[in-house]
């Protein structure tokens, strides 16, 4: 591995190359910057990349004869960006995407990433985030990597030897933090519905957010409980310490932490440095359904933009409108329904900070079905628990009214008769 100054590191991407961009918190935003400040010199060159953190200059108007996005989550930063077509969306369940870089007629030529600093033989991390970072590190041709001193060293699949970097560039700067904030009433009370459908010695799928983060909240009082997921926040340290999560009841990797990557604060990623308990994983292996479902009483927790009164799941678009991604949360949904004793769940509020419902008699115009009716078993509000396994259409819509704002029964209940004529 050469060091160099990230403007001459950079001078290793040239037109027409496919670049990947490493994941969230470990976005190399010195190295993505001085990538963007070279548009002029640059033409056709793609950017892939699942949900990145900071600022993503490349997206900008005056970029768009240089560089070609495709992303498989929208986050905050190219929101826009996608939603004016400068850049794109690609759907896709994330545990297939390093199988779609494998097939891909051109390969990926150049991986931006970030790591810990090398140990003494010489080794780095991908650190907190491995997901599909793994897949596209291994298959890149040159390999540009900030070493920073404030990435955790994680262990797992997100090894690398400093042989295989092309470039490494020396940055000090910490990485990006997800602010911890305190639930919401109503975040409290689905957690205690959530967390009433637990069971001891369960296995955990959650992402991060009030939701998660309340039911983890409420946890406190259960035993055995296990993390395999594809993601996580600071929620869990205090189970951890606690022992309330030990992971002996899993059948896959028992008493060992498993994610594929992991996003919060600081507390966060000091707890991830060098922990003997945590895997960070390929997210092929931690989202297979196949795998997930190994693991006793698999409880998946997601969220939803809208869910319809048949059951089917808008978690990626509000309308026509891009919003986020496909993610993992089919992978994660199947995976618990096939685990035995498994709970996959859906968890929203019943409103938007707007006062609209949620739960809607037709999905908006354009609204994309993450997850279809047939994989939803349990749907929770702040109002409750609608149970829908074995339901008839009629069963699941009442089941799904009683959970709704009391604001919006009486419309969904008339919408409801419109559609099914008899209710």
């Amino acid at each position: 591995m050469r060091y160099l100054a990230a403007t001459d590191a950079v001078k290793l991407i040239s037109s027409g190359d496919t670049v990947f961009i490493h994941t969230a918190a470990a976005t190399p935003k010195t190295l993505v910057k001085a990538m963007s400040e070279r548009s002029n010199e640059l033409q056709n060159v793609r950017l892939v990349s699942i949900h990145t953190e900071w600022d993503a200059d490349y997206a900008e108007p005056e970029h768009v004869h240089a560089f070609h996005v495709d992303s498989f989550f929208v986050g905050k930063n190219i929101r826009k960006a996608v939603n004016e077509g400068r850049a794109n969306y690609v759907p896709m369940f994330l545990s297939e995407i390093p199988k779609y870089f494998r097939s891909l007629d051109h390969p990926i030529d150049v991986a931006l990433i970030s790591v810990s600093p090398p140990d003494k033989n010489g080794y780095c991390t991908l650190g907190v985030s491995c997901d599909v970072s793994r897949s596209a590190i291994s298959l890149a041709k040159t390999i540009i990597a900030e070493i920073n001193p404030f990435m955790p060293r994680v262990l797992g699949d997100g090894v690398i030897h400093i042989s295989r970097i092309s470039a490494g560039v020396e940055v000090y700067y910490p990485i990006y933090e997800q602010p911890v904030k305190a639930p919401t009433a109503t975040e409290l009370a689905i957690g205690q519905h959530v967390a009433s459908l637990i069971d001891d010695g369960a296995t955990l799928q959650m992402g991060i957010g009030g939701i998660p983060n309340a039911v983890l909240q409420c946890l406190h009082n259960h035993k055995n409980l296990g993390i395999h997921t594809e993601m996580f926040s600071d929620g869990i340290i205090d189970l951890v310490e606690k022992g309330v999560i030990n992971g002996r009841k899993k059948t896959i990797q028992p008493e060992l932490l498993i994610s594929s990557f992991a996003i919060g604060s600081r507390r966060l990623y000091d707890f991830m440095d060098s922990n003997l308990i945590l895997r960070l994983l390929d997210v092929e292996f931690v989202n297979n359904p196949s795998i997930i479902r190994k693991n006793p009483k698999v409880t998946a927790i997601n969220s939803a933009i809208e869910i319809d009164i048949f059951g089917q799941v808008c978690a990626d678009s509000i309308g026509f409108r891009q919003y986020s991604g496909v993610g993992g949360q089919m992978d994660f949904m199947r995976g618990a329904a096939l685990s035995e004793g498994g709970k996959p769940i859906i968890a929203i509020p019943a409103t938007t900070s707007k006062g609209i419902s949620r739960i809607v008699s037709r999905l908006h115009p354009g609204a994309s079905v993450v997850t279809t009716r047939a994989h939803v078993h349990y749907v929770v509000t702040e109002f409750g628990i609608a149970y829908l396994r074995g339901k008839n259409l009629k069963q699941r819509a009442q089941a799904l009214i009683d959970i709704a704002h009391p604001d919006h029964q009486e419309q969904l209940s008339k919408d409801a008769f419109e559609i099914f004529k008899v209710f």
